[in-house]
């Protein structure tokens, strides 16, 4: 048989020519079985690495990006969780004046499902938009107590790509925003199994757990020897305020009875500022006005002087004499002194002549 090359287009078959052989060909193949040999011992001595054998099925993608306006500390996180995250993307900064329906087209356009936006405000407060674009759902949170990789130097560490395993609160099993909120963060956050920029190795864990009505993220090293966990860092608090229906919009499915804004937190603050100074100002006050009343003046109460108890009456002496001067012994002893010097001098000097 002949072999054949077949054309894209067409039906027609064109015969492949046979390569010919040259004198180096035919030498090296005489060689071969040699260098072959060599290679298998090389092979067996060798520690074969981790060769990814499946299919990568999951796409999950997600774009991490954020708005203009932020400070370090965030810019900071942002680049931890991509760092964290190998299946993430990164993007611009978006303008402020940009409705948030923008972020499904940006999506679209990078080839991502799923979205981590920071939002910042008035420079000093941060919220943070989990979204499943284009259909939805979405939640808002208000970051709080930001701490990143640079800034705590914890002594925990983890191989860069590799797939974290998910730990979760039992809390999220028992309330239905909760549950929700589980699914979205579980498909955030898991690598995808065989992910190309993926490492095939699973030495850390990403925990969630609620308290005080709040979501805490915190990232661990596993150790191998004994399973402890070791802290490697980010962590931050994630406050819910709503849960859309659609990505970053649409029908509310769930508000947060328990969240306060950042402003009427610092108006409550203010306000007790204000509250003190009034008090004290009041106690000032109070203060003139008692001073400027007239005093009252009580009658004489005969019954005062009952345990009063008369004093002796001392005799005054007077004392005519002058009193003799004290002697300063500081004085008498220079003089003393200065008279054996006088006299070791003179005797010093007879001695000389």
């Amino acid at each position: 048989m002949v072999a054949t090359k077949r054309k894209r287009r067409g039906d027609l078959a064109v015969q492949a020519k046979k390569p010919k052989r040259n004198e180096k060909d035919a030498k090296s193949l005489s060689k071969s079985p040699v260098k072959a040999e060599e290679v298998e011992e090389e092979e067996r001595d060798c520690i074969p690495g981790p060769v990814c054998k499946g299919k990568w099925k999951n796409k999950e993608r997600i774009l991490i990006f954020s708005s203009r306006g932020i400070n370090f500390r965030t810019r900071h996180l942002m680049q931890d969780l991509r760092m964290l995250m190998p299946h993430s993307k990164a993007d611009t900064k978006m303008d402020r004046k940009d409705k948030l329906f923008v972020i499904n087209e940006v999506c679209e356009m990078k080839n991502c499902n799923k979205c981590i936006y920071f939002e910042a405000k008035k420079k000093q407060d941060l919220y943070m938009w989990l979204s499943n674009s284009p259909h939805g759902p979405s939640a808002k949170f208000l970051v709080q107590n930001i701490h990143t990789l640079a800034e705590l130097k914890l002594t925990g560490n983890c191989l860069k790509g590799s797939r974290p395993l998910l730990s979760f609160d039992p809390a999220f099993d028992e309330l239905s925003h909760y549950s929700l909120l589980k699914e979205l963060l579980i498909q955030i956050f898991s690598t995808p199994r065989y992910h190309p920029k993926s490492q095939p190795f699973v030495d850390h864990v990403f925990t969630f757990t609620i308290l005080d009505n709040r979501i805490w993220f915190r990232n661990f090293q596993i150790i191998e020897e004994d399973a402890a966990l070791v802290e490697i860092g980010p962590r931050f608090v994630l406050n819910l305020i709503k849960i859309f229906q659609g990505s970053f919009g649409g029908p509310t499915l769930y508000e947060n009875p328990h969240y306060q804004s950042p402003n009427m937190h610092r108006r409550i603050i203010r306000s007790i500022t204000a509250a003190k100074y009034k008090e004290k100002q009041q106690v000032k006050d109070v203060q003139k006005l008692r001073k400027k009343e007239p005093k009252t003046i009580l009658p004489h109460d005969p019954t005062e002087d009952v345990f009063v108890t008369p004093a002796e009456k001392k005799t005054i002496e007077i004392q005519w004499v002058k009193p003799e001067p004290k002697v300063d012994l500081k004085a008498r002893k220079k003089r003393i002194y200065k008279r054996q010097r006088k006299m070791n001098q003179k005797v010093n000097s007879g001695n000389a002549k």
